[in-house]
């Protein structure tokens, strides 16, 4: 699997997230075909393929759906950035730390934990829900770049919110 660099990059990357857990199953060794009753095909690209699994998708997880016109095991591969954003996606989660902005983070997400950093936990709160309205209401309708910084942006102000909460303990 040309991907399979890229997989295993991000699985150290994300190691220890909360929000994020891998699994990589062999279908030669384990032949899953169903999930609590749910079927786990591959999808339109067959196998190999990536899946995510949240409470969205429930059981039967959803297939990984490309962004360009590469192959998908090149499109995920390494030096490419869409492994990344489809964990950051998929989980909700972002590598970019709010506290330490040296290692993870776009200059454009550094910009705006920046903004952001210094709001009231009210006006923090009000973006958070505009945000989740965007991506739960708009986000089949956006362009992928826009959903992908709206998801971002939402990832950034929970963590500044979790950043509030803890402080004032």
């Amino acid at each position: 699997m040309k991907q399979a660099p890229e997989w295993n990059d991000m699985v150290k990357k994300f190691h220890g997230s909360a929000d994020v857990v891998f699994g990589d199953v062999s279908l030669s060794k384990n032949q899953v075909r169903t999930i609590h009753g749910t079927d786990q095909g591959a999808g339109a690209g067959g196998w190999p393929t990536v899946r995510h699994f949240n409470k969205a998708t429930g059981y039967g997880g959803e297939a990984y759906v490309k962004k360009t016109d590469e192959a998908m095991c090149t499109e995920l591969g390494p030096g490419k950035e869409y492994m990344q954003m489809h964990i950051e996606e998929a989980g909700g989660t972002s590598l970019c730390n709010v506290n330490d902005t040296s290692n993870g983070c776009s200059d454009q997400q550094k910009k705006f934990i920046e903004k952001w950093n210094a709001k009231p936990k009210d006006d923090i709160q009000k973006q958070v829900d505009r945000l989740l309205g965007m991506v739960d209401k708009d986000g089949a309708s956006m362009k992928p770049e826009a959903l992908t910084w709206a998801k971002q942006r939402l990832a950034i102000v929970k963590a500044l919110h979790k950043k509030e909460a803890k402080e004032e303990l």
